[in-house]
């Protein structure tokens, strides 16, 4: 599937504001089952500075920066992104568990040691009691990693409600836990700390999702979705990606933007300003595919 993706996000400021400083992330990631084919970032007002980068995870990110007062800032994305069918292995034909955790203690190839940075907490993914003990009925001794992380998957998406303006990108993990509802975002994160408690290797993918409109009525732009899943570190088979909020692995209507530890990393955009005053701020996502 060959889609065009358009993601806007407009800021609109009370005051001027002097000064404005600003890091995306935006750019969707080339990867074995993706191809970005093109990628440009469009600004208004256009910025004093635009600088794109690599940061540490492989992703593409831009600083832009804006020195002459301003009232409204349109940032939006315009890319062209190849989506491929990912292998799959057959859930029973992959390695236990425990053989995987402790392969990761002890990492015998490049691949590996570097997946192994993945295993630890970080400030959105806590190692929390509450989640191992949420994990361990899905891992009995010997079961193939798949099984267990699809049976994970899908016990969070029946038993965590999906509700959105629940929960903002300051909830904890902890707060997902005790009221059992949230977005992508949170169940993500709940599910790679629920793997990291585990000793495995999970990372915090963002992207995009392809949806379809009621039956009978036109595809609203716009109408798309920033969207956030898991991926999961097994060798021989190398990441392979969850979505808890749908229960399925993502193969061609998942769009991948970046992945880091958690939502921090790859967060689409965040920056800071001078001035300003109150301020709203407007996301829309377009993911159209091509004849």
């Amino acid at each position: 599937m060959i889609y065009d993706v358009v993601h806007r996000t407009r800021y609109r400021y009370e005051d001027p504001v002097s000064l404005s400083q600003n890091q995306t992330h935006l750019t969707p990631r080339s990867t074995p089952n993706q191809l970005c084919l093109s990628s440009e970032l469009r600004i208004d007002p256009s910025p004093t500075a635009l600088d794109p980068w690599s940061d540490y995870f492989g992703n593409t990110a831009h600083f832009f920066s804006l020195e002459e007062p301003l009232e409204e800032l349109t940032v939006a994305a315009h890319s062209v992104v190849e989506v491929f069918d990912p292998y799959v292995p057959e859930p029973a034909a992959t390695p236990s568990w425990e053989s995987v955790r402790d392969r990761l203690l002890r990492p015998d190839d490049s691949e590996t040691l570097a997946a192994t940075q993945f295993r630890f907490e970080s400030s959105g993914a806590r190692r929390l009691p509450e989640a191992l003990d949420y994990a361990l009925p899905s891992f009995p001794a010997g079961r193939p990693i798949l099984s267990a992380v699809l049976d994970l998957t899908a016990r969070i998406f029946r038993e965590f409600r999906y509700k959105p303006g629940s929960t903002s990108v300051h909830t904890s993990i902890a707060e997902v836990f005790a009221h059992r509802r949230g977005v992508c975002q949170d169940f993500a994160l709940l599910e790679i700390a629920c793997l990291r408690c585990l000793g495995l290797a999970a990372r915090y993918v963002s992207g995009y999702l392809l949806t379809d409109p009621p039956p009978g009525q036109p595809k609203l732009i716009g109408a798309d979705a920033s969207h956030a899943w898991i991926a999961v570190y097994v060798p021989g088979a190398g990441w392979l990606d969850f979505d808890p909020t749908n229960n399925q692995m993502p193969r061609t209507r998942h769009v991948t933007l970046a992945w880091g530890r958690d939502f921090t990393d790859v967060s689409p955009m965040r920056g800071v300003f001078l001035g300003g005053g109150h301020h709203s701020v407007d996301v829309s996502v377009d993911v159209a595919p091509r004849e």
